[in-house]
């Protein structure tokens, strides 16, 4: 008789669910935070030009060395913190947490959040404590979270800032009141950061308990897979020790070098996509039945009133456009969350949500 998989494996897994990616061959594609503009040709010719260069018979610079100093002198980077790469932020949070995973350890994050944060640490066997947003405003319940960092005293806490799928941006003397209040690690993850008013980096350079995680994926990169935490050395040697040898392939090194020495491309880019926002949120603001929730990432967050998020969902999947579907039964009940697009892309969205709420 074959071993099952109930018989060798984690009890855990029976009652976890692999995250879900929805196919979305054929449609407009709104649904994953996606920078919607591509690299312009002259660009990509100069891109493909650096590949050819890359001796795929030789594993990759261990450290990113080059590409490393091509972000502290992209980004402003402080030389007193140091960098470490990631097969995307999900690599770095997996790092993080299986760092810290002592017996009934505890992370800490906000509801709703990005879903990584929770998902792995069961992964990993780690407790997770979920302090949930103030109802509607979406805004940080302070009183709350000092009582449950005091309680749980949790080894990492993870905030999204901008938070994913709100969109809000918290105010830094929120974040800082929370580092002076943990014991442990904060996380301050601006995946969104181009795209926000303002950095938090400051914090990372004040407080050696307070790092700092990013991507390249919102800024037009995603298919590269490439996150970046920022900390104080001494942290970050630790973590490092974590690190899968090679993690960062030959291809990906070169392109984000090339994509970074030519980050003015990609600060346009991210102007437009804020013009659309704005846009595009004064369209939804303007139509009835929904309510639309201010954003300081390159997506938008919507509450339908009268009908259902699934119908509103489902009628727009009709029309070839996919954004995502966040409803659930708690703080997202019957909401949508649509990325920012190419104005022609976010022009039949309006049309295609226009006449699916009426």
């Amino acid at each position: 008789m074959g071993i099952t998989p109930e018989k060798l494996l984690r009890a855990e897994l029976a009652n976890m669910q692999a995250y879900h990616v929805a196919d979305s061959t054929g449609l407009i594609k709104l649904d994953a935070m996606e920078n919607p503009y591509p690299f312009p040709a002259a660009l990509k010719d100069q891109w493909l030009a650096e590949l050819k260069q890359v001796e795929l018979n030789r594993y990759p610079n261990p450290q990113a060395s080059e590409l490393k100093k091509t972000f502290q002198k992209a980004f402003s980077l402080s030389p007193k913190l140091e960098l470490i790469f990631g097969n995307g932020s999900d690599e770095l949070i997996q790092l993080l947490i299986m760092a810290v995973a002592k017996p009934n350890a505890t992370i800490l994050t906000v509801t709703p959040s990005f879903s990584m944060y929770k998902l792995i640490a069961e992964y990993v066997g780690v407790n997770v404590v979920e302090v949930p947003l103030q109802q509607d405003s979406f805004k940080l319940q302070m009183d709350l979270l000092v009582e449950q960092i005091a309680k749980y005293q949790p080894a990492v806490i993870f905030l999204a800032c901008p938070n994913n799928p709100t969109g809000t941006l918290w105010p830094q003397d929120q974040v800082e009141e929370i580092i002076k209040q943990t014991t442990g690690l904060v996380v301050i993850d601006e995946a969104y950061a181009p795209f926000a008013v303002y950095s938090m980096m400051h914090l990372v350079e004040r407080y050696p308990q307070a790092i700092m995680m990013r991507t390249v994926s919102k800024m037009g990169l995603a298919g590269l897979r490439l996150g970046w935490i920022l900390g104080d050395v001494q942290w970050m040697a630790e973590l490092d020790k974590m690190r899968l040898p090679y993690n960062i392939n030959a291809l990906t090194q070169a392109s984000a070098n090339f994509a970074l020495q030519n980050i003015s491309v990609f600060d346009e880019q991210a102007k437009l996509i804020c013009q659309q926002r704005e846009v595009l949120s004064n369209a939804l603001q303007a139509m009835q039945n929904i309510n639309v929730f201010p954003s300081q990432a390159n997506f938008i967050l919507f509450k339908v009133l009268k009908a259902t998020a699934n119908s509103i969902y489902e009628s727009l999947l009709n029309n070839k456009i996919i954004i995502k579907n966040v409803s659930n039964d708690g703080l997202l009940e019957n909401c949508l969350r649509v990325t920012v697009g190419t104005e022609e892309e976010n022009q039949a969205f309006i049309r295609a949500l226009d006449s699916s709420l009426s």
